[in-house]
């Protein structure tokens, strides 16, 4: 059985189809990166700005879509159009409306998320991302630490204070919110990583993206570790800090990773390339150890069944699921359909 709330299972308990996230490129750029707060960007963020780089090739998102939908090849399946690349909200309303004016021609359409900052965010942006008729409408907001030396050390552009107002009113607004953290960032000890995470885990929010640092060419933070400025973290110490952060993570928080997709520009940790050995080491160790999402926090007597969609266990637990996702949707319910 999963050991972590994932996104799959999410959207399998709650639409029991295969719903993709599209990862989707509208030419966005970031207030770090075109002057606005500075120029060059984070020290950890590459040319992309952590996307797919396909509006140079395809400027219309719906051609990116299809693209898309063309590789994954399923009729059955639902759509997130998924602004990825760079901060998406920052621009003017009118060029954000235009933005979701061109997802919703989207077919088989069944939400948004849109990548972004805090700073890139107001009371009339959120108004206009919480009018889109969808059923799933995030905002995916990169934090990546708590700690203001970190994030003057990174080049943010902005410190933490600003987070938690935008969250609150996002969230109560009906939009999803998705918190991205980084583990291993410069100057950062495990304890710095584990205060951040507990810190947002005081936010109303519903998921969380965490991956350990890259090290990508052609950034500043490739110049700090060609240094000797810079040492990402071993791939020991990263399933250590997994398994002393999912314990603490409430069982409702959908983790959508703990695992990233490495760029192909990626310099260190060479670890990190192989995605399919850590996606095995990961839930071996949790087992191993007999840990599991919430099991410091709200879950600490049983696994949730919920935590894999009902095709993944064995008839005899189909019951004892039911129940559990009735009590989920009393307590939940917008995590059940």
């Amino acid at each position: 059985m999963n050991r972590i709330h994932s996104l799959y299972a999410y959207f399998r308990r709650k639409y029991k189809c295969r719903i993709q996230k599209l990862p989707l490129d509208a030419n966005a750029t970031c207030p770090n990166r075109d002057g606005t707060v500075a120029t060059y960007g984070c020290t950890f963020c590459n040319a992309k700005g952590s996307g797919t780089g396909l509006a140079k090739i395809m400027p219309s998102l719906r051609e990116q879509a299809h693209h898309w939908q063309q590789h994954y090849n399923r009729a059955d399946m639902k759509n997130i159009a998924y602004l990825q690349s760079f901060s998406n909200t920052h621009c003017s309303p009118e060029r954000l409306q235009q933005i979701l004016k061109e997802c919703n021609e989207i077919p088989n359409l069944l939400g948004i998320a849109i990548g972004t900052r805090a700073d890139c965010l107001d009371d009339e942006k959120i108004a206009i991302l919480a009018d889109i008729d969808l059923p799933e409408v995030w905002l995916e907001i990169g934090v990546q630490s708590i700690h203001t030396r970190t994030l003057e050390r990174i080049n943010r552009g902005h410190l933490f204070d600003i987070v938690p107002d935008i969250v609150r009113k996002a969230s109560e607004q009906g939009i999803f919110i998705c918190l991205h953290l980084m583990a291993g960032l410069p100057g950062e000890s495990a304890e710095d990583f584990l205060s951040t995470l507990h810190t947002v885990l005081s936010l109303p929010i519903h998921a969380l993206k965490i991956h350990n640092t890259f090290v990508n060419s052609g950034t500043v933070l490739e110049q700090e570790y060609k240094r000797g400025d810079y040492t990402p973290l071993t791939q020991e110490e990263y399933i250590e800090l997994m398994c002393r952060a999912i314990p603490s993570i409430p069982s409702h928080i959908i983790l959508q990773r703990i695992i990233a997709d490495p760029e192909k520009t990626l310099v260190a940790p060479t670890w990190a390339g192989d995605k399919n050995k850590l996606t095995r080491l990961l839930p071996d160790t949790f087992e191993e150890r007999g840990i599991w999402q919430g099991c410091d926090a709200d879950v600490p007597n049983k696994l949730p069944l919920w935590f894999s969609s009902i095709e993944e266990l064995p008839h005899a637990l189909h019951e004892d699921y039911m129940q559990e996702i009735e009590e989920l949707h009393s307590i939940h319910p917008w995590l059940v359909s």
